[in-house]
């Protein structure tokens, strides 16, 4: 996609995402992180009860996946575990929609909360859950080990749903 190309977010479809969309979800994980997870890890969290997961999906047929989220519900509480959207779609509004619909899927399933950590270093994670209503509870020091040995702390940021 162009950087010039006017797009609205409101044009991306969310489906909900089981154990068959595993692939394309370890597949653009792979992209975006370090170290990836395995498309088996992926598909075990998709095949868990307690898992709500959905894939951003643009275009006409075939659907591009161009987002994913991944969470878990636990008794009133929900944890987004991962969050993530193709390079070249970032910062044009998939991730709020990402984030609003497991945020209402969480509702619906009655939790109160839910939960999250990002690097602290990810300006454009920090800035979008901010956006959402997202607010600090804590930082775990040296969470995540970059590349060269570099430790990042993990900030954990909560929802009031």
């Amino acid at each position: 996609m162009s950087d010039s190309a006017p797009f609205d977010a409101k044009y991306v479809s969310l489906l909900w995402a089981g154990p068959d969309q595993a692939e394309v979800i370890a597949g653009l994980h792979a992209t975006l992180f370090d170290p990836p997870w395995s498309e088996e890890s992926v598909r075990a969290l998709l095949d868990h009860p307690a898992s709500t997961a959905f894939v951003a999906l643009v275009g006409g047929a075939p659907k591009t996946c161009v987002g994913f989220v991944m969470a878990q519900l636990a008794a009133d509480e929900a944890e987004i575990l991962s969050i993530g959207v193709g390079k070249d779609w970032q910062r044009k509004g998939i991730g709020k929609r990402l984030v609003e619909g497991v945020a209402r899927a969480a509702q619906r399933a009655e939790a109160k909360k839910l939960h999250l950590e990002v690097a602290a270093d990810n300006d454009g994670a920090m800035e979008l859950y901010r956006s959402c209503g997202f607010l600090g509870t804590g930082l775990r020091r040296g969470y995540y080990q970059r590349p060269g040995g570099q430790a990042v702390d993990a900030v954990t940021l909560s929802l009031r749903l």
